[in-house]
């Protein structure tokens, strides 16, 4: 092997064993992380790039490694989470899993004891020409002993999605004869000769911090907005201070907020011991705090009792429901009463489509394939352009500028002003009027299309078996019916399966144009009469009151059997896999 060879395999080596490292490295995190769905299909991934890599049978596969990668995440992946998600409880009210609540309780959740440490406090901003920063120091006065505390402002601990401030941390310092060490910073307190005011505190580097606000200083009422939306608003209403003693100091919502009090976590875990089954068990729980009640788990949730005795959920978490979301389909009458009504519309919208589009498609086709008429490309050409146009400026344009109930072309100058109707068609707001405007919407989206399949089909229909049948006295009819429907539907049908498979999750001519609705009265989900399964499916999980993740891909799931069927369907009448079976 000579000197350049030998380089390129190292620098091969190289990099083969830099990418198996972060891929060993992802898989230990993914599953050090519960996500074990994803770590097993990497896992799986890795080990099958290795084995082509190194094995010499594998060579012809390796061009194909970047397509398998691919086919990993972007396909074996999401069927796995959906199939995953389908028997789980997913969705709003459950979006994280029991050990993250558990630490969310044991965090996020506290209270005010019965006799509490109050303090006053004044806020100390940092001005730049001459207006006020979100840059500050809070100085604390106790109510029972008169002791002065400086904190700098709170460190963000976490966040939300959003950016907004969950949990931020600072620790409150003594200030003694006006002077405050903080985190290895001197401070000075600035006071007025006259009353003894703390005007500033000035820090040893030379920052200072004039006087802003306070709740109980009438003088500083000017303040108030920038320090309710500025300095409240985004940093001390999560904010957590310690105090000498090591107790958490929090705006006391017993004083509506006008001052900091001690607080304690609401929520703590203990070991409770249970006789089951004649065994003694050991247990760790969730318990109150305030209270010493344990918290109750059922159906993917933590209950705690309020004050009344009442019992209410705290916090939700992902659990398994085995096959309550397919059930749902079936037994909840608010949910499988719209489902059946969705689940028929979906057929009957894409077997009308599939109809009306073929059957408008082959007339113009038939009409277009005389060879006795002049100008049939600018025909074609005219015919194809609602195809053309994208097809959600298409939508629109039928939805603002024809279906308008007011102002629409429809309405206006066919219905109420050709036919001298009294009342306009309510075409997106009556459930059989939506259904009509979408399919008129679908028919014009999708005629183009089939008239140039059946164009092309009718063209390789040879003259000879109509000239024979004219000789034998057919009608045009006949020869038709005999010749060319057959003949048409041979290279046909399956074009028309995988419309209807289209059809079947037409998202976007049914979202864009009716949103699903008018809504189905009485169904407590997002359900409209225009929404067929995948725009239902998506509404579940992105729309409505809430999201419900679980019964979306339940429903994805009944998709997929259904699309993977007419699928099948159409292998089995095109014959794609007749060569490769013999």
């Amino acid at each position: 092997m000579d000197s350049k060879r030998l380089l390129g395999f190292i620098i091969v080596l190289v990099l083969l064993s830099i990418f198996g490292a972060f891929g060993l490295m992802s898989v230990i995190l993914l599953w050090a992380n519960a996500n074990y769905g994803l770590a097993v299909i990497l896992g799986v991934l890795l080990v099958s790039i290795a084995y082509i890599l190194i094995n010499p049978k594998g060579y012809p596969y390796r061009y194909m490694i970047p397509a398998m990668i691919l086919l990993f995440i972007l396909t074996v992946y999401p069927m796995y989470y959906t199939l995953k998600t389908a028997f789980t409880n997913f969705g709003t009210g459950h979006l994280f899993t029991r050990p993250q609540v558990i630490q969310k309780l044991l965090s996020d959740y506290y209270y005010v004891p019965d006799n509490p440490v109050e303090y006053d406090f004044s806020i100390y901003v940092k001005l730049e020409e001459y207006r006020p920063t979100d840059d500050f120091i809070v100085l604390f006065r106790s109510l029972a002993s008169d002791e002065l505390f400086i904190a700098p402002r709170p460190d963000v601990v976490q966040k939300d999605s959003k950016g907004n401030i969950l949990l931020a941390e600072s620790r409150m310092f003594p200030v003694i004869n006006d002077k405050a060490k903080v985190n290895g910073k001197s401070y000075q307190l600035i006071r007025s000769a006259l009353h003894n005011y703390i005007l500033s505190v000035v820090s040893d580097t030379g920052e200072r911090y004039m006087y802003f606000y306070s709740p109980g200083d009438s003088t500083t009422k000017s303040n108030a907005p920038f320090y309710l939306s500025e300095i409240r608003g985004i940093w001390l209403k999560n904010a957590e201070f310690t105090n000498p003693d090591g107790q958490q100091v929090r705006l006391n919502p017993n004083k509506l907020f006008t001052n900091f009090a001690t607080s304690e976590r609401k929520y703590g875990i203990k070991t409770i011991t249970s006789i089951e089954g004649g065994r003694t068990l050991q247990k760790n729980v969730v318990y109150n705090k305030k209270t010493g009640r344990v918290l109750t788990e059922r159906d993917g949730f933590f209950y705690d009792i309020d004050d009344n005795g009442q019992e209410y959920a705290v916090e939700g978490y992902i659990s398994d429901v085995g096959f309550k979301n397919f059930l749902k389909m079936l037994k909840d009458p608010r949910i499988s009463g719209p489902f059946v009504q969705i689940f028929a519309w979906t057929f009957t919208w894409a077997a009308l489509s599939v109809l009306f589009t073929f059957v408008i498609g082959l007339a113009l086709a038939l009409v277009l394939n005389d060879k006795k008429l002049k100008g049939t490309k600018i025909y074609r050409t005219l015919l194809i352009i609602p195809w053309a146009i994208p097809a959600f400026i298409s939508v629109l344009v039928w939805k603002n500028g024809m279906f308008n109930e007011t102002y629409g072309i429809i309405n206006r100058f066919i219905v109420m002003g050709l036919f001298g109707a009294e009342k306009p068609i309510k075409w997106l707001s009556d459930p059989f009027w939506a259904k009509v405007a979408v399919l008129l919407v679908n028919t014009w989206l999708g005629f183009p299309y089939m008239m140039t399949i059946t164009l092309g089909a009718l063209q390789s229909i040879p003259d000879e078996l109509y000239e024979a049948a004219s000789i034998d006295g057919a009608t045009g009819f006949q020869r038709f019916r005999k010749i060319t429907f057959p003949l048409l539907m041979i290279a046909v049908a399956p074009l028309l399966v995988g419309s209807f498979s289209f059809n079947f999750n037409n998202f976007v001519g049914i979202y864009l144009l009716t949103g699903g609705g008018p809504a189905i009265p009485g169904s407590s989900t997002p359900a409209g009469a225009t929404d067929i399964l995948i725009s239902y499916t998506y509404k579940l999980a992105f729309e409505g009151r809430g999201q419900d993740f679980g019964f979306a891909s339940a429903i994805s799931i009944l998709i997929f059997v259904i699309v993977g069927g007419l699928s099948w369907l159409n292998f089995k009448l095109s014959g794609a896999f007749e060569e490769v079976s013999r």
